[in-house]
């Protein structure tokens, strides 16, 4: 069967390439030395025709080169080199004409021909190049004895026995040995096969196993990074970049402590002790992004190779903030529920003993005589009431918010409204400068209206009480989205105190203040209420510089 030039592999159109090259490079060499036999005039090699070896070179030159045309342009790479296999042993017989016939050692040429023409034609084509060399060797050697032709320039041997039995001899051995060579170079052959194609069959399984290694690593959502025993990271894969922000080329042979660098434990898990690496342990440590600071859970664990030795460690991640601001989400609930258990018995008994005092002190108001010490105490009495009914009020609201009726309200209007309502407060201090940005057009959401107002009164009173010596407040309003949902959003920005950071993680607690005066109600009421509207509030500050907070209130 004809195989054109696609079928063959690469590796043997590279061999044939070589295969020319090689024959230019013998050729030459031969050319060389009959160059040097001319120039030297050795008497003991004069006899060989340097003519004709010049010419059978030539021939060689001319021939690789139309050999290479082939190569490019016939597509039946196996009639090329049944081609070339011929003809160099067309070539290989007139140079053993060239130098003394039966008597040439330039025979053993053949076998190199008969070898490569098995490397390219399998076992079959080597025995009919074997069987071609039998051939021209055989008719020449039979040519020869029989005086048909003889050589130009035969070698003086003393003692040739020039009869039939030394011929016959050195025909047979020739023929024979050519034979021998294809079998014995197709049996290499042969092998080399067998195992190119157990080595292609492993190499497939490799790469069919890598891949699948490779898309279960980067199909997963969990991080994965592996680690030498130098501790710099080797692998990363897709999770681990989503989640950290850092491509591969970032981290890569960096040591793995100078990737993760915050929280305190990071030394001890990642890029200490080996008594921690030794086995499987569990580590969550901060890690700052762009964006804010996630928190990082995962697991260190052993990397070993197939004979149990430790070769380094893989490490599995995952971002557990949400987790973890979930699982406060869900404290907080649980101890708000204690406190709604706990409002209803409360509601009961401090309001109505509180209607009664209130009562009574107005009826003692107006029998008491009037003067200043009296009025003094009174004030006192009803300041307390108030603050006392304004904390119940706060706490029914906190444990069980009204579910209130809704309606469309415009915030504009519920902003005025606190602010005025706000500038007759002690809280409210002189020089302040009040700057507004609302939008022309009304700012419309279903709401209700005491909900909404209890949630800017409690943020811009944060803001008073923050500049006891007077400041600058602004607030800006305006349409915005949350991904695909409209809403509105709200900012005020104040010039007081600022928040501490550790403070900043707490001001959604009840009872939490840093105010001698503070019940620690108002944000936990404004959280609430903004969670039961599904809507979103963030608070900035710095201490000595201000804060700022950002309320976002879907439409419906």
């Amino acid at each position: 069967m004809i195989k054109d030039q696609s079928t063959f592999p690469d590796y043997m159109i590279s061999r044939l390439r070589w295969l020319m090259l090689s024959r230019v490079m013998i050729v030459s060499f031969l050319l060389g030395l009959a160059t040097f036999i001319q120039m030297k005039g050795m008497e003991s090699l004069a006899a060989i025709s340097t003519s004709i070896l010049f010419k059978a070179i030539i021939a060689t030159y001319l021939l690789s080169i139309l050999f290479l045309v082939l190569l490019k342009k016939v597509r039946n790479l196996t009639i090329n080199i049944y081609v070339q296999c011929i003809a160099d042993i067309a070539l290989i017989t007139g140079i053993v004409y060239a130098t003394g016939g039966i008597q040439s050692i330039y025979s053993v040429f053949y076998p190199l021909v008969i070898i490569y023409a098995v490397f390219f034609l399998s076992r079959k084509g080597g025995f009919i190049i074997a069987s071609v060399a039998a051939i021209f060797y055989g008719l020449f050697s039979d040519l020869e004895f029989y005086g048909m032709i003889y050589p130009l320039f035969p070698i003086p041997l003393p003692d040739y026995p020039h009869n039939v039995g030394y011929v016959f001899t050195r025909m047979t051995t020739h023929i024979i040995s050519f034979y021998l060579i294809a079998f014995l170079a197709s049996f290499v052959v042969e092998q080399e096969k067998k195992a190119r194609k157990l080595l292609a069959e492993k190499q497939n399984a490799f790469e069919e196993l890598n891949l699948l290694y490779r898309s279960i690593i980067q199909s997963v959502d969990t991080g994965i990074l592996t680690i030498d025993l130098h501790k710099r990271i080797k692998s990363f894969n897709r999770a681990a970049a989503e989640i950290t922000g850092l491509s591969f080329q970032e981290v890569e042979n960096r040591l793995v402590s100078d990737v993760f660098t915050a929280g305190p434990r990071l030394a001890e898990d990642l890029a200490g002790s080996d008594r921690l690496w030794a086995g499987k342990t569990r580590f969550e440590i901060p890690f700052p992004t762009a964006g804010k600071t996630l928190s990082l859970g995962g697991a260190i664990s052993p990397l070993r190779d197939h004979q149990g030795q430790t070769i380094g460690n893989i490490v599995i991640f995952q971002d557990l903030t949400e987790i973890n601001e979930m699982r406060e989400t869900i404290e907080k609930n649980r101890r708000l529920s204690y406190v709604g258990e706990m409002a209803a018995c409360l509601a009961h008994e401090i309001r109505n003993p509180l209607a009664a005092i209130s009562g009574s002190i107005q009826l003692l108001k107006e029998d008491l005589a009037r003067n200043e010490t009296n009025e003094k105490l009174m004030q006192i009495i009803f300041r307390g009431k108030d603050q006392l009914e304004n904390f119940l009020k706060d706490f029914l609201l906190l444990a069980r918010p009204a579910p209130g009726v809704r309606e469309k309200i415009d915030l504009r209007e519920i902003l005025r409204e606190v602010i005025d309502s706000l500038r007759c407060v002690e809280d409210w201090h002189e020089p302040l400068q009040m700057k507004i940005l609302f939008p022309e057009k009304p700012l419309l959401m279903e709401a209700n209206k005491t909900e909404i107002r209890q949630i800017f009164w409690n943020l811009i009173l944060n803001s008073l009480q923050a500049m006891p010596e007077g400041g600058s407040l602004k607030m800006e309003a305006g349409s915005a989205k949350d991904g695909q949902r409209d809403g509105v959003q709200i900012t005020i920005t104040d010039t007081g105190r600022g928040i501490a950071l550790e403070d900043l993680k707490k001001i959604y607690e009840p009872f939490y203040t840093t105010r001698d005066k503070g019940t620690g109600l108002g944000l936990a009421v404004v959280k609430r209420i903004i969670d039961g509207y599904e809507g979103k509030i963030m608070v900035q500050s710095e201490p000595g510089k201000g804060t700022c907070c950002t309320v976002w209130l879907a439409e419906k």
